[in-house]
């Protein structure tokens, strides 16, 4: 069965750093493009960033380019995002889930919060 636990979101001051990780269970994250989502209050879910098989990065967001770092861990199973200097635009909650749902299909892991605030 398909499983994704998103952690490691919280409150933080604007200039502040996180690093979210997911752990997947019932598939192989190597075997997939894995993406970094997010959604903030009152907007659609929007792509943030992309890990491809080969370990290939892509940044959705302009915005957080040269900010945030994708990456993962295929011993753990576990995509991680750093998230450097925050800034309160990048409040929301963030998920992720295989680039195309080839996998996942509209299977959603629960999320973690993220607020940047002062």
């Amino acid at each position: 069965q398909v499983q994704l636990v998103e952690s490691g979101g919280g409150l933080v001051h604007p200039g502040g750093s996180l690093r979210l990780s997911c752990v997947a269970s019932g598939f192989a994250i190597r075997e997939y493009a894995m993406s970094w989502y997010r959604q903030a209050p009152g907007k659609e879910r929007e792509f943030v960033a992309t890990i491809t098989t080969a370990d290939g990065t892509k940044y959705d967001l302009d915005s957080v380019k040269g900010r945030f770092t994708i990456s993962r861990d295929v011993a753990k199973n576990t995509v991680y995002l750093e998230m450097n200097t925050l800034k309160p635009d990048d409040t929301g909650v963030y998920y992720c889930k295989d680039r195309w749902g080839r996998i996942t299909h509209d299977y959603w892991g629960q999320g973690t919060q993220v607020t940047v605030s002062s």
